[in-house]
Formats: C-alpha cells, structure tokens, sequence
C-alpha cells in the first residue's frame, strides 16, 4: 500500500517505473539453476543498472544470494548497509590509490587488477599483520581490465606474490558470450585454464550472465550475472528466457489534432500526410529515453502499438495515437514504453544501442514503484 507521501509523488510524476523485483526473483533462480554446481552471484553496479540496489539486494539476499558485486568504492560504501553481514561485497574496479583502509572499515572485498593494486592490498595487509580477502582478476583476451599476460607470470615469478592476500577467487571476464558460436569464447576458456592451472586450489570465476548459458565448462566456482537478472537476452541471436522486469509509463500531457503538411517537433522533423490525433507525453532524453529514437520509437497502448513522431525533446515525446479513442489518451492516460509487449532489448534495438544502456540511462526524474508479492505475504 502507498502511503500518502508516495502517492503524491506518483500523481505528480511525469512518468511510472515499475519494477519486478518476483520477477528478478525468479530470473536469478533460473540462473542458478544453469550455474549448476556453482555458485550464483549478482551485479548491482550502476545502482543495480538504474533499478535499486537496495531493493534489488535485499530480495536477492531473501533467496540466498550471498556474492554481490559493484563497479566502484562508493557503491560498495552505499550498498554495505543495505546486506546483512553474511553477504560478501566486491568491488570490481578495486582500490583506488590509498583508500585500501576504505575497504575494511566497511567490509568490502577488493577485485584487484593490476600489479599497483596486488601490492597496494599487500602492503596494507602487512599493515594490520593479517591476509586480507581479494578476488585477482587476469585478461584473458578483452584487454580491459586485470592483470596482462607479462604481469601474470611477473605475479607468478615472485615467492611471495599471494602474501597477506586470502585469494577468494582467480576471475576473468568474457568478451562475447552473447555470442554462443564466436571462437573468441573458446580461445578465452583456453587462456584461463591455463593460467587458474598455476593456482590449482583457488576458486574461479569466469561467466557473466551469457556465459550461464555456454556449456558447464565456463561456469566454474562461482558465476556472476547482471544483465540477465534484470530481463535483457543473455543471447544476442535466440529468444529470451529470462522474465520481464521493467515497465516503464509515460503520462499523456495534453492531445491535440493536426492537418496535413502540419510539422511535429523540434527541426519539423515529422510532417503529417493526412489528418492525425497527436498526444505529448511527460518523458524525454532528460529521464533517459534515448533522443536517437526519433521519429523511430513505439508506445503500447492497450495492446495497440502507436508510433512515435517527430524529435525526442528534453521532457516530451510525441505519439500518433489516430488508431485510439480519445477518451483513452485524455491527459493523465498512461502509455506504456517498456512492457512485455515491447521489451527493452526491442526498444535498444530501436534506439541503435544495447538493453544495457536503456536501463541505466533511466533517470531519477521517474517515480520507481516495486512489485513485490513476497513482501507483501510477510
């Protein structure tokens, strides 16, 4: 139930973000599942890629999720409250120079990535007599981060290279999982393997939300998911197992009726061939909804797609609704933007860009409302 505040703050939105947080549920436990024998993570960097972490941690925390990952130190900072204790946090971008007493007053778990930071972690660790936890992350062919081939042997080379670290796991990060067929995924695994055989007692980590779904051999001691959780296809080319989880309405402002050779937006970027019904809507490139949809993008009204017109503004889209009642785009009427019918990875489709940056460029503009059945029974 709404308290008064909150549904105050909806009425004067200009546009509803539901999330799915059952659905969320249910897209981890069937990672979970395909993770077979490992254990299932869950990204949350980007704020849980614009959803909530909080949110998003605590019904992940509910079944059983314990492994959570972020980019930066402040998410991990942010976040850490949000957990109970028996969670671990990491931090995939690792310490920043000097800030290694960051990560232990808050409980945070480093993920190291290059030789300035192995020996940063080690010196501190030195610091306070005792190992410190880290997962060690090596560049198995994306070259973006971890340590490089020449600093993996250089690590390796010295007698001391695991001093004062407790090394949870050896990680790396796939370059094209999405891609089931591409030989880069092979080439990768081969890589890896022969690198986590120099540490053959440390736990590894390796796939990403695509890679659950290559074969068991990638998967190894833990698995870490973020796009598929928050419904985006795992596969570039097949259908989509995961469940939808966001849904995004825009609220109709005000209609109107133009004539032919009547322009729409700004440059006149649309002009009518006929008699149209045009509706405004209260979202725009300021709330996220990606400017290089114009004249492109659809809304879902009561099943019915209605095409987009004219140029993205800052706050309003514009739609042709001639195919609705009235009565049905009278303002205050909600449109859909993101639903099942039309989900994000079609609108990223739409707008030339991938799911990813759909979600995360979803503004704080939108008011956010959570779907969560499993609370509401307790």
């Amino acid at each position: 139930m709404l308290d008064m505040a909150s549904n105050a703050r909806k009425n004067r939105s200009g546009a509803i973000l539901t999330v799915d947080l059952d659905a969320i549920r249910a897209n981890y436990r069937l990672l979970r599942t395909r993770a077979g024998t490992a254990a299932c993570s869950a990204v949350l960097k980007s704020d849980a890629y614009g959803l909530g972490a909080a949110q998003v941690a605590a019904a992940l925390h509910q079944e059983g999720c314990r492994h959570f990952f972020v980019a930066h130190l402040d998410e991990g900072i942010t976040l850490r409250p949000q957990l109970a204790p028996d969670a671990d946090i990491f931090v995939l971008h690792g310490p920043p120079p000097k800030t290694e007493a960051e990560f232990i007053a808050h409980g945070l778990i480093p993920v190291l990535n290059s030789l300035q930071q192995v020996e940063g972690w080690r010196g501190h660790a030195k610091a306070l007599q005792r190992a410190l936890p880290a997962i060690i992350q090596v560049d198995s062919g994306m070259s973006r981060m971890g340590l490089a081939p020449l600093e993996v042997d250089a690590w390796l080379a010295d007698p001391h290279f695991l001093g004062g670290i407790a090394l949870r796991y050896l990680m790396s990060h796939l370059a094209c999982a999405d891609q089931p067929e591409n030989p880069m995924n092979a080439l990768q695994l081969e890589r890896f393997r022969m690198i986590r055989a120099r540490l053959p007692h440390c736990p590894a980590s390796f796939a990403n939300s695509s890679g659950i779904f290559l074969p068991s051999d990638y998967h190894f001691d833990l698995v870490r998911p973020g796009a598929a959780l928050y419904g985006i296809a795992p596969n570039a080319s097949g259908s989509n197992p995961m469940q939808a989880v966001v849904r995004l309405q825009g609220k109709v402002l005000q209609t109107r009726t133009i004539s032919r050779g009547d322009h729409v937006g700004y440059s006149l970027r649309y002009t009518a061939s006929e008699t149209r019904q045009v509706a405004t809507v209260s979202v725009g490139y300021a709330d996220g909804w990606l400017r290089n949809m114009s004249n492109l993008g659809v809304a879902i009204v009561d099943g019915i797609r209605v095409p987009q017109i004219g140029a993205i503004s800052m706050d309003t889209i514009t739609l042709d609704v001639s195919a609705l009642p009235a009565e049905r785009v009278a303002p205050g009427s909600l449109v859909d933007l993101i639903c099942p019918e039309h989900p994000v990875d079609t609108v990223a489709r739409l707008a030339n860009t991938i799911g990813y940056e759909v979600l995360t460029n979803l503004g704080p503009r939108l008011y956010r409302e959570y779907k969560d059945a499993t609370r509401a029974l307790s």
